[in-house]
């Protein structure tokens, strides 16, 4: 079994896309998966489904729906400088790693 690989966003950042239809658009991300290496971001990076009837959807029809994408396509906006920043890890006084903006050079937020 693989370990998980690291990525640079979180559940809950808001990023810019960097490659992709929706390049330079902005939103929050709603889920993570670091076994895959890939998010879930709000309202973009959109696929439709056809969808036979079911139970659950006696209408069957076209759902529109978000689909999973790269890490690497999303850069993290700094919500101090407001601006899309790389991180960096850097140690807190109190012996903890926080993921810390490389412009402003301001802590984004603690790391377990």
């Amino acid at each position: 079994m693989s370990e998980a690989k690291k990525i640079h966003v979180k559940k809950g950042d808001k990023v810019v896309i960097l490659a992709g239809k929706d390049k330079g658009k902005s939103a929050k991300i709603i889920e993570a998966l670091p076994k895959k290496g890939k998010i879930l971001v709000e309202g973009l990076n959109t696929v439709k489904r056809h969808t036979k009837p079911s139970q659950n959807m006696p209408q069957g029809g076209i759902i529109v729906k978000e689909a999973l994408m790269h890490a690497a396509k999303v850069m993290l906006i700094c919500p101090a400088c407001n601006e899309p920043t790389r991180i960096k890890k850097s140690a807190l006084a109190n012996g903890t790693m926080a993921r810390t903006c490389k412009k402003c050079g301001e802590v984004i937020d603690n790391d377990k």
